[in-house]
């Protein structure tokens, strides 16, 4: 008989663009997902809309409702520059920029506790030009960012979870771990992504689950290719799955396993349900 797993499985709401967000929810539910990893954006929770207070009552009645547990995302595209993907960043030259991601994230926090979610997840984000090639620079303006961050959630009892990101400033695991070296924070952990590990040649996988096993509070999971930064429907890529997944279940993680699929919005239903079926069959030989 197949044992209960520790962790549960989830899908990120970025994968659902074209859907209210209070309609992924409810589908996602539907289909027998546990876990939802909310991206805030213009259409699903954005915290600077004047009518945001009023669907996050909704969205946190409709998440006790459908008994799903959640993260909170900060990976929006455009969110805050409608010209510049993803920017600004903790990173910018500009101060007013760097503002701008902090008191968003700040914002995100608010929002996971007021959902109860697990971790609130970010990343560093990219260079804008100026600081390029000063490394020091760099890692100062992302350490006030975070050191900043980490005491509000630790005076909100939250957690934050940094993804290292190809093409980032922290894109691998090994300058994460020169990041959390700086960085000692009860309330700092870690997103990992298992296509990125594979895309940028962090193998095997399982090596760093075990390693940092202590701090993974967020995992994000889709198909890849050695060097190709596209997140691919599972069967697509190169990823050999099994022993990932018996690796969360060995080590104990807990959190959610969210599929994501942002590219895939336009059949966001299909795929879905094909993701999960994909990662029930996978785990239906564990014993």
């Amino acid at each position: 008989m197949t044992t209960a797993l520790p962790f549960r499985i989830g899908y990120n709401t970025n994968g659902f663009a074209h859907h209210r967000l209070e309609d992924a929810i409810e589908i996602l539910a539907d289909l027998g997902y546990e876990s939802v990893a909310i991206t805030l954006d213009f259409h699903a929770l954005n915290p600077y809309e004047p009518g945001f207070a009023g669907q996050l009552r909704t969205i946190q009645q409709l998440l006790g409702k459908r008994r799903l547990r959640c993260v909170v995302e900060t990976g929006a595209r455009f969110l805050l520059d409608p010209r510049q993907k993803h920017q600004p960043t903790l990173l910018s030259s500009d101060e007013t920029g760097r503002r701008r991601r902090l008191d968003f994230l700040l914002r995100a926090l608010d929002v996971a506790v007021a959902l109860e979610a697990d971790c609130v997840s970010f990343w560093s984000g990219r260079t804008d030009g100026d600081a390029a090639g000063s490394e020091g620079r760099l890692f100062d303006r992302l350490l006030a960012g975070c050191e900043t961050l980490c005491r509000s959630a630790e005076r909100l009892g939250m957690r934050l979870a940094f993804e290292p990101e190809p093409g980032m400033f922290i894109d691998s695991m090994a300058r994460f771990a020169e990041l959390h070296h700086r960085l000692s924070h009860p309330c700092f952990g870690l997103t990992i992504d298992i296509g990125h590990l594979h895309c940028q040649g962090e193998t095997p996988i399982e090596a760093h689950l075990e390693r940092w096993q202590q701090l993974i509070w967020n995992i994000h999971i889709e198909d890849m290719r050695r060097g190709e930064h596209e997140h691919l429907m599972f069967g697509e890529g190169e990823i050999d799955f099994a022993p990932v997944l018996a690796t969360l279940q060995d080590i104990g993680y807990s959190g959610g396993v969210h599929v994501e699929l942002s590219r895939h919005s336009h059949d966001a239903i299909v795929t879905a349900r094909r993701s999960l079926a994909f990662l029930r069959s996978h785990l239906s030989g564990r014993h």
